[in-house]
């Protein structure tokens, strides 16, 4: 898969799926598969045995990963596409809306 153009910490929003027009922040990224977890965004129940981490057991609700494209970069409050250019001789992301530098 090519350069993944979401990082952890980014705020995101869903374009496709259940959760579309859901706003969070990425939580996980799973650059293998090229997918997303993103925070109160593609909720699912597991039911979980008792364990050492969990003694009480019992139904959970917990956030699933889903595919990067499902996902859009929010910058200033309008989801927007990102691109790579080169500032002087470090290659940084920017906003395709704005021309704007994302990483410092």
């Amino acid at each position: 898969m090519s350069t993944m153009k979401i990082k952890v910490g980014d705020t995101v929003k869903v374009i496709a799926g259940k959760d579309k027009d859901k706003e969070g922040k990425v939580t996980a990224i799973d650059h293998k598969n090229g997918k997303v977890t993103v925070e109160g965004v593609n909720k699912i129940t597991k039911h979980e045995k008792p364990s050492a981490t969990n003694q009480e057991g019992g139904i959970i609700q917990k956030e699933a990963p889903f595919d990067a494209s499902n996902a859009m970069y929010v910058h200033k409050g309008k989801a927007t596409r990102v691109g790579f250019k080169m500032d002087g001789d470090k290659k940084v992301r920017f906003a395709k809306s704005t021309g704007d530098v994302i990483d410092k």
